[in-house]
């Protein structure tokens, strides 16, 4: 599995119902082999975020090309080229099943002087800690590979608790987006 992501920044009439941007984006995506995983939708709808898993080819390499979404065929205002990504804290197949909906997503644009192994481990150092608030249930992360930034799925009361969470991981937030 190849996963990649995309960030949409809805054009303003999107913004007051982005459903048809996210039908749009799917069926774009669909003509390419690539399975939208999901998407999520900030409060407002400011920001789409679309993860998809492209298939692999016998040595485990992503088979096909990451395709372009072009903003103007899909009515967005813009659109990133599309971002290799890893899961982090839970595995494709849970998400599949689930399609679990989070409350609230974090974006850390990560310091350039963390590599993944250093990502990788200070997540696996830092994660238990998310015990110490159990109103908070950290999800998931998809992290780019080239760790420009991760993005973190949360089900907390408020965004409150979600800073709290942060900081008992000793992680900062870059932005913090209440989920529609």
């Amino acid at each position: 599995m190849t996963l990649f992501l995309y960030e949409i920044t809805p054009s303003t009439e999107q913004q007051a119902d982005p459903s048809a941007l996210i039908d749009s984006i799917a069926s774009t995506l669909a003509g390419s082999d690539a399975e939208v995983i999901e998407t999520q939708v900030t409060k407002g709808a400011s920001r789409v975020f679309t993860v998809i898993e492209l298939p692999d080819d016998e040595n485990g390499a992503c088979a096909v090309e990451a395709p372009a979404l072009d903003a103007s065929a899909i009515g967005a205002a813009e659109v990133t080229e599309p971002a290799q990504v890893r899961l982090v804290g839970t595995d494709l197949e849970t998400i599949k099943a689930a399609r679990p909906e989070a409350g609230y997503l974090v974006e850390w644009d990560i310091p350039a002087e963390i590599d993944m192994d250093t990502y990788l481990t200070r997540k696996k150092e830092k994660s238990p800690k998310y015990a110490e608030i159990p109103e908070v249930s950290f999800l998931r992360t998809y992290v780019r590979e080239d760790t420009d930034k991760c993005l973190c799925f949360y089900n907390a009361p408020d965004t409150d608790a979600v800073v709290r969470a942060r900081e008992i991981v000793s992680t900062p937030i870059s932005r913090l987006h209440e989920l529609a």
